[in-house]
């Protein structure tokens, strides 16, 4: 299991990857990149942190690509459902993919105080839920794991 979101990194060449992958897989893909959602994934990039659709709707704004709540929505749907951005349902928000090249299943670690999250890459392969489903007959489609805590930099600050 990998773990990004609370350690130090390349913060540039990260977004610069996630924007890549993303620019790559539309093109392959036939997609349309625009230039709306391109930025609502640059502002969760930059963020690396959950925000909610009207808080990325009010930069949105201010930038003039739009104020009514359908133009951030869209975006986030088609962002969600290319892989590129996760909805964090515990929060009711969203946070960029941590691993946007590879299919995963991702485990959201929540900090309560600060709000950042970080994306650990996890298997459903391998562990008691799996084999629960394989016993009995269940075929599992979608999991979202969420776990709610305090983060290195919260945690030293206390």
């Amino acid at each position: 299991m990998s773990t990004i979101g609370f350690s130090e990194h390349d913060h540039d060449r990260c977004i610069d990857t996630a924007l890549s992958e993303a620019e790559s897989h539309c093109a392959r893909n036939k997609l349309q990149f625009t230039a709306v959602r391109r930025r609502v994934l640059e502002i969760l990039l930059n963020k690396h942190q959950a925000m909610g659709a009207y808080d990325i709707l009010a930069i949105l704004a201010d930038e003039g690509l739009g104020s009514q709540p359908p133009v951030a929505y869209r975006a986030l749907d088609f962002l969600v459902q290319n892989g590129f951005v996760h909805r964090i349902e515990r929060l009711n928000a969203y946070t960029a993919c941590a691993h946007p090249n590879h299919d995963h299943v991702p485990a959201f670690l929540i900090c309560r105080e600060c709000k950042a999250v970080a994306e650990a890459d996890t298997e459903v392969s391998q562990g008691s839920l799996s084999d629960a489903a394989k016993t009995t007959g269940f075929t599992i489609e979608k999991i979202v794991v969420e776990a709610e805590g305090i983060c290195p930099a919260c945690a030293g600050a206390a």
